[in-house]
């Protein structure tokens, strides 16, 4: 079973043509799967084509009444299909703009199969790119990459804040007994908890890998959600809590994770 994440705010355009393609994609790789939309408050007619949705797709709606953000909306997301999910199942992340190819949940799921606890669908790994995007978001993306890299390195990793994702479910159980309602911490920062489920995939040793991906920015049919001061000023709290993390808290972490 293969459980598909999207976090949705505003996306009355991109939700169909989603839908549809990740319907294609499961067809062809012959597999159960599941919809997980998290409606984070949206104002337009989001909920009114989700309501539509799901009579034609395997698909449950979380609904907010009010915007609380991406960290809460992936929080309690990720809690359905841990609650939900058989161990040996596979949980995909992805944005709900139409900047991510449902077509590369198919080497997601190869990687996750050689025994990989998290496949990121990376930018920088061999096949990767982006198309329509300016050069400043290119620049300030590619140095809080390289921060992070230098801060929390991993092996053959170099995509750190993507939220296109595969996630084995045994990872996810274990990530949520372990931290808990923490596991995603910086909820209110920005776009902070994607790059924080990589730092504590790290500190629980799960083995992490990448496969190419191509950023369709020009494909987006929703404005930007990212406020870069709030995410960059999250990045830099990060380093400063996760870089060796201290106190009680840290030391029962660690002990769990090992």
């Amino acid at each position: 079973m293969i459980y598909v994440v999207l976090p949705a705010y505003n996306e009355e355009d991109a939700l169909e043509p989603l839908a549809e393609k990740i319907a294609l994609v499961m067809r062809e790789l012959d597999a159960e799967y599941q919809i997980v939309v998290g409606d984070d408050g949206s104002r337009d007619r989001t909920p009114e084509i989700l309501r539509d949705l799901v009579q034609r797709y395997p698909m449950h709606v979380m609904t907010h009444r009010r915007n609380r953000g991406l960290g809460e909306t992936i929080r309690d997301c990720f809690e359905y299909v841990a609650d939900t999910a058989t161990r040996h199942d596979i949980m995909v992340r992805m944005d709900c703009d139409d900047t991510h190819e449902p077509r590369y949940i198919k080497a997601m799921v190869d990687k996750l199969n050689e025994g990989y606890e998290v496949v990121i669908a990376s930018r920088y790994a061999p096949g990767g790119d982006q198309i329509g995007v300016d050069l400043y978001r290119r620049t300030i993306s590619r140095c809080a990459n390289l921060l992070m890299k230098t801060c929390f390195p991993m092996p053959d990793v170099w995509e750190y804040t993507s939220g296109y994702r595969g996630y084995r479910v045994a990872f996810l159980k274990d990530a949520i007994e372990i931290y808990g309602n923490r596991f995603i911490d910086l909820k209110g920062m920005g776009f902070t908890g994607t790059v924080e489920k990589i730092i504590k995939a790290k500190h629980m040793g799960a083995r992490v890998g990448e496969v190419g991906f191509v950023l369709r920015y020009d494909q987006k049919l929703s404005d930007s959600k990212v406020v870069t001061s709030l995410t960059t000023l999250g990045y830099l709290v990060l380093i400063a809590k996760y870089i060796y993390p201290w106190g009680e808290l840290g030391a029962l972490w660690q002990r769990q994770a090992r």
